[in-house]
């Protein structure tokens, strides 16, 4: 029996097993990346028994990859090798992503700075890779990010602006 709400599976015992203890999600991916470079830069971690290379299947981008895919290994020990060692490395000057699919991800903003940083010194994947990654200075990050803040507070100042005036046109 299928419980679609938390894609688990009900045992014979009546007990609730992961489906996809095993699976990994791959993201990132450069478009220049091909399914024979996911299975070739995953295989050397175990047996792959599933591969899933997205692509666009609508609109002006169909036929496109769309830069993520999913791997799935024979035991839990192929894929926490799997994610270990390829999470962070550099695949056609992009660092991949690799996590479990029901993996839950919250990364601050301290977070999100200091893994930059740890991809900025990543070593490079297998023999896949092209021109290295150019990294961006320091101050220009810092400038994109004030900007995406100053954004964000405009959001907020015209959100909380909005609620203002109807809260005075309901009062009145």
């Amino acid at each position: 029996m299928l419980n679609h709400n938390s894609l688990q599976e009900v045992g014979k015992e009546g007990l609730i097993e992961d489906r996809h203890n095993n699976k990994l999600y791959i993201g990132n991916l450069d478009h220049r990346v091909t399914e024979y470079h996911v299975i070739k830069m995953f295989s050397p971690f175990g047996k792959i028994c599933c591969e899933e290379y997205m692509w666009h299947t609508h609109g002006p981008k169909r036929g496109e990859p769309r830069g993520f895919a999913f791997v799935e290994f024979n035991k839990r020990e192929e894929a926490e090798r799997a994610k270990e060692n390829m999470n962070g490395k550099l695949a056609f000057g992009r660092p991949l992503v690799v996590r479990f699919v029901d993996e839950k991800v919250f990364m601050s903003t301290s977070n999100a700075l200091s893994y930059a940083a740890e991809v900025q010194t990543a070593p490079v994947a297998a023999n896949l890779l092209s021109p290295p990654c150019f990294p961006t200075s320091r101050s220009a990050k810092i400038a994109a990010i004030q900007n995406k803040l100053k954004v964000m507070e405009e959001e907020d100042r015209r959100e909380n602006g909005a609620s203002r005036s109807k809260v005075a046109r309901i009062s009145s």
